[in-house]
């Protein structure tokens, strides 16, 4: 028997809004002790005012959202399932002939939009507004004018080049914006293919511009050659100061639509970028993950009634989603050591989740 679009509509209906329900107190317990914590933080600052930590910790809502949805979406699941359950409504449709594949449909096109909407709308927005964040809390709390970060010796840099590789090498950062990087005391290392060093340039002043470093009062040494002095000289780049800002910081920094391109210009410059694929990886696996959440709710609930004790449910749903969270962490973490590829370990917590979830329904459904 084919569901009819009527009953569709009101299990997905059902189940979309307790997941945001739990999706919203959630954020809101989270929002609570965000504020709290900055206020805390911020209370010898005289120049943090409650304004600027309200701000913060509104800042860092859509990055708390990405981290908890998996949550909201088991929770949520595992409540909607309970409750129709419990009021036979699920009983009333299987004995009409529809089989669990068939109303668990709708919910899992649910997790499949929610998911996509993440990485496709929800992602960017919240790179944004963590990178404000991490700018005020920069200003505010830590009292740096910038968020870059620098070693005791200064702020090495590293690009490719049409024949080659540049290393810059900077020992203060005097102005950041948006577009422009103003750096002093500046040395360049010139290489050809790998490791053949062909120059080096000393400037008292480096002005990173979009496509160009502008050097200036710059001495220029050849090997074999006399060194040469020029008040202005340019080299073409495709760092920008918002790319060299992100390569400093972590990968959810950055919006999902930048993590592919920028993965590119980092291993072209040399640098590694396990962490940035493992991220993008992450979060295209995350309606997979979704989805797996969903199967997981319905594999606790389905077969719940009044004779068994709620409290065993809902504790093996959190047991189980707390479980996910320390695999995923450590799967990350041995794809970023390099114990495992990168990809599988961005998509393992995802696939696995999914296949248990569907053998338990498969066995719950038909022995």
């Amino acid at each position: 028997m084919r569901i009819s679009p009527l009953l569709t509509w009101y299990f997905g209906k059902h189940v979309l809004i307790s997941i945001l329900s739990i999706l919203a107190l959630l954020i809101g317990l989270i929002l609570i002790g965000d504020t709290i914590e900055l206020l805390r933080r911020a209370g010898n600052k005289p120049d943090a005012t409650v304004s600027i930590v309200l701000q913060m910790a509104a800042s860092r809502i859509p990055f708390m959202t990405e981290k908890v949805l998996p949550f909201a979406v088991l929770f949520g699941s595992m409540f909607s399932f309970w409750k129709l359950t419990g009021n036979q409504e699920l009983v009333v449709t299987r004995a009409a002939g529809v089989s669990a594949w068939q109303f668990m449909l709708p919910p899992i096109l649910c997790a499949l939009v929610l998911g996509s909407l993440q990485v496709g709308a929800l992602n960017p927005l919240s790179s944004i507004l963590l990178q404000k964040y991490e700018t005020l809390e920069a200003r505010y709390l830590q009292n740096n004018a910038s968020v870059m970060n620098l070693s005791s010796s200064g702020l090495w840099l590293r690009q490719g080049t049409q024949d080659g590789q540049a290393v810059i090498f900077a020992r203060s950062v005097s102005n950041q914006q948006d577009d422009q990087l103003d750096l002093r005391n500046v040395t360049i290392f010139r290489f050809e293919d790998a490791d053949d060093f062909t120059m080096r340039i000393d400037a008292g002043r480096a002005v990173l511009e979009p496509g160009t470093w502008r050097f200036y009062n710059s001495w220029t040494f050849v090997p074999g050659q006399a060194s040469t002095f020029a008040e202005e000289m340019m080299l073409p780049t495709n760092l920008t100061a918002r790319k060299i800002q992100d390569s400093f910081a972590s990968p959810e920094t950055m919006s999902f639509w930048d993590l592919k391109p920028f993965i590119t210009l980092l291993e072209r410059a040399g640098f590694n970028a396990t962490r940035h694929r493992i991220h993008f990886h992450s979060l295209l696996s995350r309606p997979l993950l979704l989805c797996a959440m969903v199967l997981i709710a319905a594999a606790f609930c389905l077969k719940f009634s009044r004779r068994r004790r709620a409290s065993l449910v809902i504790g093996g749903g959190v047991a189980s989603g707390f479980i996910l969270y320390f695999c995923t962490d450590v799967i990350s973490a041995l794809g970023v050591s390099g114990g495992i590829p990168p990809v599988l370990s961005a998509w393992a917590p995802a696939g696995i989740s999914l296949l248990l979830g569907v053998t338990t329904l498969l066995h719950l459904e038909d022995g």
